[in-house]
């Protein structure tokens, strides 16, 4: 009887999982955002000639404007 081989999930290239939540589902998105997203934000908002969002900008707010900006810039 031949062994079955099952899948290896680690090598699928969309995995069946919940590492790319949309931000809006994200159980910490109404926190406020992380020194990274501030930093990473200024960063790309220089680059667009744009000002960057306020201080209270949360997780996921952030997350959605750093993917829009990339997405722009063509990042």
């Amino acid at each position: 009887m031949a062994e079955e081989t099952l899948p290896n999930p680690k090598l699928e290239e969309h995995p069946d999982s919940n590492t790319e939540k949309d931000p809006a589902d994200w159980v910490s998105g109404g926190d406020p955002m992380t020194g990274a997203q501030k930093s990473y934000l200024t960063t790309l908002c220089e680059e667009a000639k744009i000002d960057p969002p306020s201080a209270d900008m949360n997780k996921g707010d952030a997350s959605k404007m750093i993917d829009e900006l990339k997405q722009k810039l063509g990042h």
